[in-house]
């Protein structure tokens, strides 16, 4: 039988015959000339034209990459860092920036020249009034009714330091709002570190369960022939199937605790995971860190810097300050008050003003600053002494998991002799089905406390890196 091509394939062949060959129903057509010395071509087609072998690949295909992308992995750090992006509070860094920009730009234009516009009209009950008569005058005094509106540009040179201060004091608020955020989402770190390990720790009971299970049915089947040989009865029988009922009873629990986990990781990062997502166990850290590089402490320094920027500020009230002015103003007196008629005058010049009353409360107010400074301390102070005894607790937690690691390899080899001994002896008949089921649950027990130590060995290192950033 003709093999089935998937495509033309043409080639070259030398016939000692004159031949003109169609053969189509072997899909074999020779195209050439009669002339036997010369090369003839065949053109082989597809046998087989129908289309839906072909279909079938595809749909194939299409099938694996779909399973393929169900079954995504997820790293540990990018759980962080779509955590951060998705939480709520991360729009605030934006809000702070344009605030900052909104706020300088307002203090900026202090220096830019001030325009007031004022009015008044007033009537008093006394007046000055001329003792004699000035000839060509025609008024024997000035009028109890005065009238003026005014207009007044004012430029600042030199306020003693207040806007700049200002500037200072913006800059120093913002850094520390935003260095409060940063310690906001880094506590949103460890809330990503407990679920992700959470999540991996029920995936090693998860496999532990899978490996009992298969464990308990190969041993109904023996159990079962044991019982046609006569060795076994239908009790023991029933005793593997209550082990292994309660086994899938055990895996059902997981898998919904592992859903509602992946829900919660699927809420802090914003992505949907479906259920066949894999989870990267991610490697050891090192443990040796002594330096802490938390964005509290940052916070802190921040804190320490509005402070000491408000400090400063507080000799801008008592120095003095300079500016130049120009009036325009139109009443009636003028600034010729001998004529008793509406005219418009203007003044220019420059003003120069020094005001003591800060100095009555510069003393409390250095005191006040100093005293929160010594607030932000001793609340540093006291995040180190928590943050310390914390890390004294995960080194022992690690230290202990360490040398409970180097054991289970020994029980679980252990749990296994015990094991196919208590199998041994069952086929002999020397020992009870339900004495060997126990002893294949404690296997599996101590196969069990081995991966969950595993696992929280790994989650431990990444929270005492968490702790010392």
């Amino acid at each position: 039988m003709t093999p089935c091509f998937p495509a033309k394939i043409i080639f070259q062949a030398f016939f000692t015959k004159q031949t003109f060959i169609e053969q189509k129903e072997h899909s074999v057509t020779h195209i050439g000339p009669k002339d036997y010395t010369k090369p003839s071509i065949f053109v082989i087609q597809p046998f087989n034209k129908d289309p839906m072998p072909m279909i079938r690949i595809f749909l194939l295909l299409c099938a694996w990459s779909l399973n393929a992308i169900s079954q995504a992995q997820i790293t540990l750090e990018s759980c962080k860092q779509q955590a951060r992006e998705n939480y709520p509070l991360v729009r605030q860094y934006d809000l702070i920036q344009l605030s900052e920009q909104y706020t300088l730009s307002n203090v900026a234009k202090g220096n830019l020249p001030q325009i007031s516009i004022s009015g008044k009209i007033s009537y008093q009950s006394e007046a000055t009034t001329f003792p004699f008569e000035i000839p060509g005058l025609g008024m024997k005094g000035l009028p109890k009714d005065q009238y003026q509106a005014l207009i007044e540009i004012k430029q600042n040179i030199w306020d003693g330091g207040k806007i700049r201060n200002q500037k200072d004091q913006i800059k120093a608020e913002a850094e520390e709002h935003e260095r409060q955020l940063d310690t906001s989402l880094y506590t949103l770190e460890e809330r990503v570190n407990q679920v992700f390990f959470g999540i991996l720790l029920l995936d090693e009971q998860l496999a532990q369960n899978v490996l009992l299970e298969e464990e308990l049915a190969r041993n109904q089947k023996t159990v079962e022939a044991y019982r046609i040989n006569g060795t076994a009865n239908d009790a023991d029988v029933d005793a593997v199937k209550v082990e292994i009922l309660q086994t899938k009873q055990q895996r059902i629990q997981l898998e919904n605790n592992r859903m509602a986990y992946l829900r919660m990781l699927s809420l802090l990062t914003g992505k949907e995971l479906p259920a066949q997502t894999l989870l990267v166990r991610p490697d050891p850290v090192a443990t040796n860190a002594s330096e802490f590089n938390r964005p509290e402490l940052r916070w802190y320094e921040a804190q320490e810097q509005t402070v000491a920027v408000q400090r400063k500020g507080l000799q801008t009230g008592y120095l003095p300050a300079f500016s130049l002015f120009a009036q325009g103003a139109y009443g009636n007196p003028g600034l010729d008050i001998l004529k008793d008629k509406f005219r418009t005058y203007y003044l220019v010049g420059a003003r120069f003003t020094w005001n003591f009353g800060s100095l009555y409360t510069l003393k409390n107010d250095r005191k006040n600053l100093d005293n929160r400074i010594q607030q932000i301390r001793n609340e540093r102070d006291l995040f180190l002494f928590n943050t310390h005894l914390q890390l004294a607790e995960e080194d022992g937690t690690i230290q202990s998991l360490r040398q409970q690691m180097k054991e289970d390899e020994e029980i679980i080899r252990l749990r296994e002799n015990i094991r196919r001994s208590a199998q041994a002896k069952v086929a002999n008949g020397t020992m009870s089905v339900s004495d060997m089921l126990k002893e294949i649950t404690a296997e599996n027990l101590a196969r069990q406390a081995k991966a969950v130590h595993e696992v929280q060995w790994l989650m431990h290192l990444h929270q005492r890196k968490h702790l010392t950033n």
